[in-house]
C-alpha cells in the first residue's frame, strides 16, 4: 500500500519506519498497540457494513491526537449481514509477541439503538475486579474502548449516522 496521506500529522502503519518521528531516542522503529489495530479493523468493518465496498485503508485518531493510516489485511461480508475486517499488527522493533497478529472486528446491526463492544475468539474475560472493568466482560481495556466508541458511520446516506451497530472485535 501507499501511504494515503504524507502530512506530518498522519502515521501509516506500512512504510512507517520511512516517516519522519516514527522512531524513538534508540532508533528503534515504533509501532501500535493492539488497541489501535482493533479499532482500525473496526473502522474497516464498519464502512464496509454501511458502504457495502471493503476499503483497502483507514484512519483512525490515535490517544495522543495523531492519525494513523491502517492497510485493511481483510474485509468479508457474511450471508447474516455482518462484516468482518481485520489488520495485521505492527509493533515496531518491539519484540512484541502479538506482532503479526491478525486483529479482527465483526460488526452487525442491532436492533435498539447504541453499540455493544464484546470479546471474541483470543480475547480474555476479566476474572477480577480492580482494572476498571466489570468482571465477566471482555479484557479490552478503557483505551481501545473508547477509541472504539466514537466511531461512526461515514457515508453519503446521513441517516446511517443513526444506524446502530453492535462490535465485536477478536484477534486471533
Amino acid at each position: 500500500m501507499d501511504d494515503i496521506s504524507t502530512s506530518s500529522d498522519t502515521l501509516s502503519s506500512e512504510g512507517a519506519e520511512h516517516l519522519p518521528g516514527r522512531g524513538n531516542k534508540r532508533g528503534m522503529r515504533t509501532g501500535y498497540t493492539t488497541g489501535a489495530c482493533a479499532t482500525a479493523a473496526t473502522r474497516a468493518a464498519l464502512l464496509a457494513l454501511c458502504d457495502g465496498q471493503a476499503p483497502d485503508a483507514v484512519t483512525i485518531t490515535l490517544p495522543v491526537g495523531i492519525k494513523a493510516t491502517f492497510a485493511v489485511h481483510s474485509c468479508e461480508h457474511h450471508t447474516d449481514g455482518s462484516v468482518t475486517a481485520s489488520v495485521l499488527k505492527d509493533a515496531g522493533d518491539d519484540p512484541d509477541v502479538t506482532h503479526g497478529a491478525q486483529l479482527c472486528s465483526t460488526l452487525s446491526w442491532l436492533a435498539t439503538p447504541g453499540i455493544q463492544l464484546d470479546g471474541g475468539v483470543g480475547v480474555g474475560r476479566v476474572t477480577k475486579p480492580g482494572l476498571g472493568l466489570e468482571v465477566g466482560s471482555a479484557a479490552i481495556n478503557q483505551v481501545p474502548r473508547a477509541m472504539m466508541q466514537p466511531i461512526k458511520p461515514v457515508s453519503a446516506r446521513p441517516s446511517m449516522s443513526q444506524l446502530p451497530v453492535v462490535a465485536r472485535s477478536t484477534f486471533y
